[in-house]
């Protein structure tokens, strides 16, 4: 049996210019951290000779090819296995809350069968391989910078380059900023779930029309990157996590709803100084950047919503168990 565990995304500026439609014109950037929310994927022999899934439902299927669960099905193909196995998936956290979940499975569940197999996955390869079959295969509107955070993992200055090319950078920050950052930041959630898909799909036709938003979205990450590191000012890291939102919820598409721009209006009238909708849009988690003793007017004044804590996690997809 086999165990892997693989972080969630918050990506914090950037977002959008990591898809096709902006990146193969010219070069895309985010800045985004796993957090200490995760996927895990479990991989174990079957004594019978078919194949179960299990998930939020229960497939057993005689074929590879019977199977409904699409990321299962094509990373069984790409690993050469097939019957006498079984494959269970537990996340944290709900799917559509924007914080790359999907990714976080393909990823985590490539690492497992390679581990099952015996073999040891490079980063680059285990977002390489996940990415062919989101995006390649499974024919995703959706750009790489999910995979490449839940595979390197940490906080990281991500560049997506015209020819296909994906450079992670580590962001070198005093370990007080990290600190800082974390006290300062809540996740608060919408309760609302939604296809990002559709989202992406119309943000991506309509690139050609927002091309200036989306480079000023782009140089955002450098700056952002910036304000971490050195000393470190969070205040105006949080000025610019501001200044991406408004950019982003200008490019339209079903990004941001009436709902979510009251809820973001009255967190910053309770003392947020910045924050975003997190993914692709339309739901999901509320990303909140403010003074720790203005977390609970901003609970408050959202009605005390369900919310996680947000914590770095260092590491990338990892194997946890092997028996």
């Amino acid at each position: 049996m086999i165990i892997s565990q693989t972080p969630y995304r918050v990506s914090f500026a950037g977002g959008g210019t990591d898809l096709p439609a902006f990146c193969e014109q010219e070069p895309g950037a985010v800045l985004s951290t796993t957090i200490a929310q995760h996927m895990y994927v479990t991989v174990s022999r079957r004594f019978k000779s078919n194949t179960r899934v299990a998930y939020t439902r229960t497939e057993i299927v005689e074929t590879i090819d019977e199977i409904e669960h699409g990321i299962v099905r094509e990373a069984l193909r790409m690993t050469g296995l097939g019957p006498h196995i079984e494959v269970t998936t537990k996340g944290d956290l709900p799917a559509g809350t924007g914080l790359g979940s999907s990714s976080s499975l393909a990823v985590g569940l490539i690492n497992a069968l390679n581990a099952y197999k015996g073999n040891v996955s490079k980063r680059s390869d285990l977002a390489d391989s996940a990415c062919r079959i989101e995006i390649d295969i499974l024919g995703k509107p959706i750009g790489r910078q999910d995979q490449t955070a839940a595979a390197f993992g940490g906080l990281n200055y991500i560049r997506f380059e015209t020819d296909g090319r994906v450079t992670v950078e580590p962001i070198a920050c005093r370990e007080d900023t990290i600190r800082h950052l974390e006290e300062r930041s809540l996740l608060v959630y919408t309760n609302l779930q939604r296809d990002a898909n559709q989202i992406l799909e119309k943000q991506s036709a309509a690139t050609n029309g927002r091309m200036s938003a989306l480079r000023q979205m782009r140089d955002l990450a450098d700056e952002a990157t910036a304000a971490l590191t050195g000393a470190g000012d969070i205040d105006e890291f949080a000025r610019l996590i501001h200044t991406g939102w408004e950019l982003k919820r200008s490019l339209g598409c079903g990004i941001s709803t009436p709902l979510i721009d009251e809820w973001y209006d009255a967190a910053r009238r309770a003392g947020a100084e910045g924050g975003k909708l997190l993914g692709a849009g339309g739901g999901g988690f509320v990303y909140l950047i403010a003074p720790p003793e203005n977390h609970a007017a901003i609970r408050d004044a959202l009605g005390n919503p369900a919310e996680i804590d947000f914590k770095i996690d260092r590491a990338g997809s990892r194997i946890i168990f092997i028996y």
